[in-house]
């Protein structure tokens, strides 16, 4: 059974930083690739960034850029997101989801959901004003 568990969200001032992790279980992270999305109370998910385990491709929202780095860690099966330089608009449930190799050319944006198979519970994050 494949499980997806984030980890590390919390409060912090604007400015601050926080890692989050993702660590994935039945499956293997040299085989999916994984995306990390947010969503916001009242707005729609966005894509937040993405690692490819083709090739290691990276890609980040244009609200991240800049401030975001996301790593793959293949022997703890695990992709963290270092978030830096947080702003309030940063507030949001984080989630991560896993993309089979096979299916990683359907990703055009690479932060169409539909195309992910299997997504975690999600992290919350609190940037206040």
């Amino acid at each position: 059974q494949v499980h997806l568990v984030e980890s590390g969200g919390g409060l912090v001032q604007p400015g601050g930083s926080l890692r989050l992790s993702c660590v994935a279980s039945g499956l293997s992270l040299r085989y999916y690739g994984i995306g990390w999305f947010r969503q916001a109370p009242g707005k729609e998910r966005e894509g937040v960034s993405y690692i490819s385990s083709r090739d290691g491709r990276i890609v980040y929202g244009d609200s991240v850029k800049g401030r975001f780095t996301i790593a793959r860690d293949s022997a703890k099966n695990t992709v963290y997101l270092q978030m830096n330089s947080l702003k309030p608009e940063d507030t949001a449930v984080y989630y991560c989801a896993a993309v089979f190799h096979g299916d990683e050319g359907r990703l055009t944006t690479k932060f169409e959901a539909d195309v992910y198979h299997y997504w975690g519970q999600g992290t919350q994050v609190t940037v206040p004003t």
